[in-house]
């Protein structure tokens, strides 16, 4: 996959890592953890930049103004290097998966510090639907799923009537709730969404990104 963003300059503000406060739901186990992921010890996956924080917090705060029956729930938020590693061979291992369909959802671990992938910087997240206290909601598609399934607007064309279509809507309503709030979605991926990255700066137009890649024992 293209990442044209990659060229954007980095002027990293140097906010902190802060953990998801306890009114944001949290995937449960996280699901790299549990496949044994490398992360460095001490290391919370569910960790954000200040201010890319208090956005989520909006898009709560909006998305239950609108839909009362409805939560985010957090999937994965900050990721080392290593992490990032695992996880492509990980996904190259699974059946069917091709370099190509990695490739599309999967940044590069590249250390190279003025091309980081977006969850090493703390300022990208995968996030998803789930019924207050309850469960995760269908949205056509799992997080990390490979192929065109994972496009934002993979549903567009259906019935609204149908599933697809609800799955569609669905995926709109976290869209729009994240949007909202500042954020940007990832052209690939209907669940990944960041704000002060190089993605980020790319959509809007900034002429900088507001972080870079946070090491894992800093």
């Amino acid at each position: 996959m293209d990442r044209p963003w990659i060229q954007i300059p980095i002027h990293d503000c140097c906010e902190p890592l802060l953990a998801l406060p306890s009114g944001v739901r949290r995937w449960h186990p996280h699901p790299y953890a549990a496949l044994g992921a490398p992360y460095p010890a001490g290391t919370d996956p569910f960790q954000l930049r200040w201010s890319v924080l208090q956005r989520l917090l909006r898009a709560q705060h909006w998305l239950q103004e609108q839909h009362p029956e409805l939560e985010l729930i957090v999937f994965d938020a900050y990721r080392p290097l290593a992490v990032q590693q695992f996880m492509v061979e990980h996904s190259l291992s699974l059946p069917g998966a091709t370099p190509e369909a990695v490739a599309a959802i999967w940044a590069p671990p590249n250390p190279d510090p003025s091309a980081p992938p977006p969850h090493s910087t703390g300022a990208a997240v995968d996030l998803t639907l789930a019924e207050r206290w309850g469960a995760v909601v269908d949205m056509g598609g799992a997080i990390d799923a490979l192929g065109p399934v994972s496009r934002p607007d993979h549903f567009a064309e259906a019935d609204p009537e149908a599933p697809e279509g609800v799955w569609h809507q669905r995926r709109g309503w976290l869209a729009a709730a994240m949007g909202r709030a500042g954020f940007v979605r990832h052209p690939g991926e209907w669940w990944h969404f960041s704000w002060g990255d190089q993605l980020w700066a790319w959509q809007t137009g900034v002429p900088q990104a507001r972080y870079g890649r946070v090491a894992a024992e800093d």
